[in-house]
């Protein structure tokens, strides 16, 4: 027969891990998604702004009604959103400052009268925790958990959850449903809000509303993460989904599992791992989500497949080779147009001045474009050809420079020399000479 009873370590998981979890992925979860659109705007300060700027609106609302009701806070929270989003309008267009600088100045100033608030209501013995507000209590989120399982539903069970946890779960189910229903609207608003207007799509409106829903998550984000450490949430996730891909739906995705990793990893290192080194007590579990999802940031950073440093170096060690095989191959096509058919090894040294040139013969030799005759190089039939086009780019962009541009003759070779190196559609495709007289090699047909 199965026993009701519960064990012990599934109760201790239950009263003491649970709850601090559930919200901690709620938390990230909310954040994160809405953190999308305000990266694409390139307004992730205003998500700073707002997290900081609330404070004000939250204590004031506390000390007017005397409760921590979350109606009641949101309210004040968002009162408070609303106020410092048309002050930052005011002082980008009255003071004519850019948008970073705006929002800089109305959350540095809010959030300061915000913390002055707070200190007075503390010295007013009124039981505001500033500690709570500013840097969150997610461990204190438990609950005793019955001792039998058929007990674990019950009604009494349920009303003994944590306040702050069901909000959480409510607004990240708020958040859901804005963006499904919103999804094309928030899309098209954030990449053009012009486009959006044009459409029929109030753009002004959109935006208040994303506004009020990174107060909304701001505030409810306050007693697990602290006003401080939400502002990872709200962008962290996003900034490490838009360095991994440029396709919108496939971020968002990134960004929700990438949130949910970071509260998760977050809390078990926060939770067990000091246990687990012989450390004396645990860490802040809101820090620790913050530190894992700014860790998350660095390494899209560096290993991002399209926008990391490690793949932009490769593109950039790439594109070095590519241009140096290039340049070998124009100067041994130069050589050949003069009867020279092979060139020595020590000749192109001395005229090219090429890093690893070795390096870059044997990968010319690999794209089958020279013949290495040990000392003496020679163009195949593919590097004739390639060789042609590049002197005819070349030759077309230095008539270009001269006739179009007005540069002097003496001066064209170097800049021709680099831009000889796109391959974007011709700039003078009739011209049949260059400007020093010599032939413009003809435009190779298309291969089939």
């Amino acid at each position: 027969m199965i026993s009701n009873q519960i064990p012990d370590l599934i109760r201790e998981l239950i009263s003491f891990d649970l709850f601090p979890l559930t919200s901690a992925i709620c938390v990230a979860l909310s954040c994160g998604l809405i953190g999308n659109h305000l990266v694409l705007r390139k307004q992730s300060m205003m998500g700073d702004a707002i997290s900081h700027a609330v404070l004000p609106g939250l204590v004031a609302a506390f000390l007017l009604s005397s409760s921590r009701s979350p109606v009641v806070m949101f309210l004040g929270a968002g009162a408070s959103a609303l106020i410092t989003v048309a002050l930052i309008e005011l002082v980008k267009r009255l003071g004519r400052v850019e948008p970073g600088a705006a929002m800089g100045v109305v959350f540095s100033v809010m959030f300061a009268l915000g913390v002055l608030m707070l200190e007075q209501a503390s010295a007013d013995h009124v039981d505001l925790d500033a500690d709570c507000v500013l840097y969150g209590q997610l461990e204190t989120l438990f609950f005793v958990a019955p001792n039998q399982w058929d007990q674990l539903l019950s009604i009494e069970t349920l009303r003994a959850i944590p306040t702050q946890v069901t909000t959480l779960i409510g607004l990240t189910v708020l958040v859901l449903i804005f963006k499904l229903a919103l999804h094309k609207e928030l899309r098209i608003a954030s990449f053009d809000p012009g486009l959006a207007t044009t459409q029929g799509i109030h753009a002004g409106l959109i935006t208040v509303l994303l506004m009020v829903m990174t107060a909304a998550c701001a505030v409810a984000s306050f007693e697990a993460v602290g006003s401080i450490l939400v502002i990872a949430m709200l962008i962290c996730p996003a900034a490490t989904a838009r360095l991994c891909t440029d396709r919108l739906s496939t971020q968002i995705k990134l960004s929700a599992v990438f949130a949910v990793s970071s509260a998760f990893i977050g809390y078990l290192l926060a939770s067990f791992v000091p246990e687990m080194l012989g450390m004396p007590s645990s860490l802040n579990a809101a820090g620790m989500m913050s530190t894992v999802s700014g860790a998350m940031v660095a390494i899209a950073a560096a290993a991002s497949p399209s926008h990391g440093l490690i793949a932009k170096s490769r593109r950039q060690r790439s594109l070095r080779r590519s241009i140096a095989i290039e340049d070998l191959i124009g100067t041994l096509y130069r050589a050949s147009e003069m009867g020279i058919t092979r060139s020595p090894t020590t000749t192109i040294e001395l005229t090219m001045h090429i890093k690893d040139l070795n390096q870059v013969i044997q990968a010319a030799e690999r794209q089958d474009l020279i013949i290495n005759h040990g000392s003496q190089l020679e163009l195949t039939k593919t590097g004739l050809a390639t060789g042609a086009q590049l002197l005819r780019r070349h030759r077309l962009w230095e008539g270009y420079l001269v006739d179009e541009a007005g540069i002097r003759l003496d001066n064209v070779h170097d800049i021709a020399e680099q831009l000889e190196h796109l391959s974007t559609q011709e700039p003078v495709p009739d011209l049949q000479t260059d400007p020093q007289g010599k032939p413009v090699p003809p435009r190779m047909p298309p291969t089939l």
